[in-house]
This record gives structure tokens, sequence and C-alpha cells, in this order.
């Protein structure tokens, strides 16, 4: 599973508990738009607890911004990149973007934007 690059203080794994909250932005690319992938990524953020979006880009990608605790973040970040999906997630995705990790900005809600 990915983790936090080790550059960015205080969000190296392992180094404050799991329950920490952060956020995470990453951009997954492949057949994604139009096929149920935002909707699927919503119901995989909310069942481990997370609050975000899911967006499509102009470029034919999906934006994916989530926040919560590390443990479910990445959680939500295995299951976009794993290949093959082992929970039905729709679409093709030919890879995810290396994740910007930040602080969390307390925001409510998933949507699919």
């Amino acid at each position: 599973m990915p983790s936090p690059p080790e550059s960015e203080p205080g969000l190296e794994l392992g180094s404050e508990p799991a329950t920490d909250r952060v956020r995470v932005t990453v951009f997954v690319r492949g057949a994604v738009q139009g096929v149920g992938f935002r909707w699927w990524t919503r119901a995989r953020a909310l069942e481990l607890g997370l609050v975000g979006h899911a967006r499509n880009t102009a470029t034919g990608r999906v934006e994916v911004v989530a926040e919560g605790p590390r443990d479910a973040v990445l959680a939500l970040l295995g299951l976009l990149s794993e290949s093959p999906s082992t929970t039905g997630r729709p679409g093709r995705v030919a890879g995810v973007s290396a994740p910007l990790w930040a602080q969390p900005h307390g925001v409510d809600g998933f949507p699919e934007k």
C-alpha cells in the first residue's frame, strides 16, 4: 500500500497512531469516466468513514480527495490501485498518481462532482 513520503513532517507511517487524520489527493487514470468509478469510490470511502470527493477531470482522469484516519485513507488507496480488483471496481485503472499528502481541511460528506 502507498505510504506518506518521509519528507512530510508528522505524516510518516508509524510515527503516530493510525487514527491520526490525514488528507490525500490522487489522480486515477485509465477507463475511469462514465463507468461508475466515482460512485464506486464514494461508496468505498463512506464505508471506510472518509470524507472528500471524486470528480472527473478534463484530461480523462478522476481526482480523488479523501480525508480521515490514516489507516482508512491507506485502505482506500489500496482499493483504488489493486490489480485485479477484488471489490468489483468498475472501469479499468491504468495507474494511480503518487499521493499528495496534506493536513485535513475538515470537509463533510463525499460527493461525486
